[in-house]
């Protein structure tokens, strides 16, 4: 086990450690300008998917809107509530400004990851679609590449399929515990039922039950900090200078200045939105959608709603209130965020706080399984498999919940994240020609007058695309 957890933390140290992050901020800053700024012209456009007119004419057919839900679920998460406290403990308030940079600049490669897996999706019997990066990367690389795809799906299973499953129900059994007395043995019960009844549904029930969760745990989180913020609203702009000047280091709340501040900011707001984690592409290739740049502007939105507005609500709370000393000694980030809560509005928030954790931490469950499943069907299509890796994800939010210590079993979780990105990172700069060639070809019919561009299959009929995913791409 040491001779594991040393190989692992080496993994780890190469990947996180120094090469991973910098890696994150060249490509985001490359797809940014070779794509000529796509996230900012298309801006407003990501709004539109809030009313529900993307859907197609398919009733049954998995939306935009609850694609983009699903996936807002995944990526929000403990990284908002506790991540951000951890970012100003460790890099002042200065590390906000630059979680804030990360996340504009993360959303062309979410874009550009997105429409990728949208282009390369393949429609199942079922009449569903499945994509993602693996399979990206054998359609769009080539059968050469395929092991490429193989150590992807291998890595996606293990980090998100299996080890963060298990991190979630710790998370939702210790705050149950902690706030409400609540035995970690019931909360791991309940919890492992309802993940049972909603992964059992497949991914028409994943998305349905994501459309329900999302809203209500983000408007809700939303709604506490804007309460907070509205009741400080004379100390904001004090707060938002504060910001801006540690990050430049004109001011200094924690040792390191300026390079405390941009460490923390990029490795907290990377960790949160995912953005080019390869994760988010194999739930945005599931909906039914006119063109694959359509759901890679929608899937940028989700890396807006969760750095931008949720990590910022945090950020906020913690920053206005008088519990965050600067430079004192690190607290657990739950913790601080909690007594801020606490701090501003009385006692009872700790309740609400509870409620949001593990309605964060299910929605997560249920993302990471569906990660998982979807890693799976590229390396094996067995019923049989998938109904285990089922069973498999019950038994490991069940023992992550019960058992305070467990988690510390699933060690590898987060340097396989760091090989997960690499390999997605490396396939993306591959691809990015066609990436531009997809961006390029919704631009031109907007310039044309086309209010909904649609993707014509014969214009990319050089790409070894499933036009079966496309046919009668243009009658909806």
């Amino acid at each position: 086990m040491d001779f594991l957890q040393s190989l692992f933390g080496t993994i780890g140290d190469l990947t996180w450690g120094w090469s991973l992050i910098p890696f994150l901020v060249v490509l985001g800053l490359f797809f940014t300008i070779g794509s000529g700024f796509v996230q900012f012209r298309y801006f407003f456009r990501m709004f539109r998917v809030l009313s529900g007119k993307n859907q197609s004419g398919d009733p049954n057919a998995i939306t935009a809107r609850e694609a983009l839900l699903l996936s807002v679920g995944g990526r929000v998460g403990g990284g908002n509530i506790a991540g951000v406290a951890v970012a100003i403990t460790l890099g002042g308030p200065g590390a906000v400004f630059w979680m804030w940079a990360i996340a504009l600049i993360g959303m062309a490669t979410s874009l550009v990851e997105c429409s990728l897996a949208q282009l390369f999706k393949e429609r199942q019997a079922d009449g569903n679609f499945r994509g993602g990066p693996a399979r990206s990367i054998i359609h769009g690389l080539g059968e050469d590449y395929r092991w490429l795809a193989i150590l992807y799906a291998v890595c996606l299973i293990a980090a998100f399929g299996i080890g963060f499953p298990a991190f979630q129900g710790n998370t939702v059994a210790g705050a149950a515990a902690d706030s409400m007395g609540i035995p970690r043995v019931i909360t791991a019960f309940v919890l492992t039922i309802a993940t049972g009844f909603i992964v059992f549904g497949g991914i028409h029930r994943i998305a349905k039950a994501s459309d329900v969760i999302v809203p209500i745990m983000a408007f809700g989180y939303i709604g506490m900090a804007l309460v907070v913020i509205i009741m400080n609203i004379g100390e904001l702009p004090g707060v938002i200078s504060n910001i801006v000047a540690n990050a430049f280091g004109l001011e200094e709340a924690v040792g390191g200045g300026m390079g405390a501040a941009l460490a923390q900011g990029l490795r907290r707001g990377l960790f949160s939105n995912e953005a080019g984690l390869g994760s988010a592409p194999n739930v945005a290739a599931t909906a039914d959608v006119r063109h694959p740049v359509s759901q890679g502007i929608t899937q940028s939105f989700s890396v807006f709603i969760d750095t931008v507005v949720i990590c910022s609500c945090t950020a906020f709370v913690i920053l206005l209130g008088d519990v965050y000393v600067p430079g004192a000694a690190e607290v657990d980030g739950v913790v601080l965020t909690q007594q801020s809560l606490v701090a501003h509005l009385g006692s009872w928030v700790q309740y609400f706080l509870t409620f949001a954790i593990l309605l964060f931490a299910f929605s997560s469950i249920i993302y990471n399984y569906y990660l998982g499943e979807n890693a799976l069907t590229v390396m094996t299509d067995s019923p049989t498999a998938v109904t285990g890796f089922r069973i498999a994800l019950m038994a490991v939010v069940f023992l992550g919940a019960v058992a305070p210590a467990a988690t510390a079993v699933f060690f590898f979780s987060d340097p396989l994240m760091g090989v997960l990105a690499v390999v997605n990172l490396l396939a993306l700069m591959m691809l990015f020609p066609i990436a531009k060639r997809l961006i390029r070809d919704f631009g031109e019919q907007l310039k044309a007058g086309v209010a909904r561009p649609v993707l014509d299959p014969a214009k990319f009929a050089d790409l070894n695309i499933d036009h079966n995913a496309w046919a009668g791409n243009t009658d909806k």
